[in-house]
């Protein structure tokens, strides 16, 4: 019995040893992790911070310091008075327009690209490849490119300067991303499921509608987010197609940021800034873990 007890101990020490490298290992990658989250967020910071305060305490403090009164009259001010350009009007009118182009272009690009998935993966034609390949080249073209002849086509359609030729635009530029996105998952999809439901009598939409949609809800979700996110962030487009009346956020924030006056009001900036973001920061709190599982739903087939 005596000579048990040194074994005993030799055999924990070592468990013991590799418990607290461990523990220290865990610790490191934590102590990392918060750093570049810090680094990361802190710019989020100075411009919440910013925002709420009054000019005469920026101009008197310093970027990482709290506010000492809340002042949310920068808010008020981005939002309904302050000046873009030459049109007092703020940012209200020019977030609406985004509203107004990202829902309707969302909802079709992403119904018009899971139907697309749908017959490049399930229904197969001559050309259908081909036709694929053509549609995945609009993913990686650069937008530079469709600036001249999209503006000759809007001209045309009498639709140029509105927010209905930028609902077009976005719509057009978007059905390569989401047919993608579909034809990729419906790839995964047992061919089987098509099969029994043709040998049962159902057709192409009934398919499509019964069986093939309701198994589609996480590539769904990335394409509405993804589609958000890069149409209410465009400027590109933004700035080129639009008119007067129909300018999105993103183009009033710039010509808000860049207004000449005799006082810049870096608090007011700021307030739109987040204002602006606000929409885009909340679909991906709500719905990013969504948007990494449907990301990662069609990845293995079987």
């Amino acid at each position: 019995m005596s000579r048990a007890m040194p074994l005993r101990n030799a055999h924990t020490a070592p468990a013991a040893v590799q418990g607290r490298s461990l523990a220290w290992q865990r610790g490191l990658l934590w102590a990392v992790l918060i750093g570049f989250a810090a680094f990361f967020l802190a710019p989020l910071y100075v411009m919440v911070v910013t925002s709420l305060k009054s000019m005469d305490e920026i101009r008197g403090g310093t970027l990482l310091a709290l506010p000492g009164t809340l002042d949310t009259s920068s808010w008020g001010k981005a939002w309904s008075t302050a000046c873009t350009g030459t049109d007092c009007q703020g940012l209200r009118p020019f977030f609406w327009n985004s509203v107004m182009i990202v829902v309707p272009a969302v909802l079709v690009s992403t119904a018009l690209g899971g139907i697309n998935g749908y017959v490049l993966s399930k229904w197969k034609f001559r050309g259908s490849e081909t036709l694929f390949a053509m549609l995945l080249f609009g993913v990686f073209m650069p937008l530079q490119v469709v600036l001249l002849p999209m503006s000759q086509v809007l001209g045309w359609l009498g639709i140029a300067s509105s927010v209905w030729g930028l609902i077009l635009v976005h719509l057009l530029c978007g059905l390569p991303g989401t047919t993608l996105f579909f034809r990729n998952y419906y790839a995964a999809l047992p061919d089987e499921l098509i099969k029994a439901a043709m040998l049962d009598g159902a057709g192409f939409w009934r398919i499509f509608t019964r069986i093939v949609l309701p198994l589609s809800t996480p590539i769904i979700v990335v394409c509405l987010i993804w589609q958000f996110t890069q149409i209410w962030n465009d400027f590109l487009f933004g700035v080129v197609f639009s008119g007067t009346a129909s300018k999105p956020v993103t183009v009033a924030l710039n010509n808000l940021a860049n207004t000449t006056s005799t006082v810049k009001e870096y608090n007011v900036d700021m307030a739109a800034a987040l204002i602006a973001g606000l929409p885009t920061l909340f679909v991906y709190i709500v719905a990013g873990r969504y948007f990494v599982r449907g990301l990662t739903a069609g990845a293995v087939k079987g």
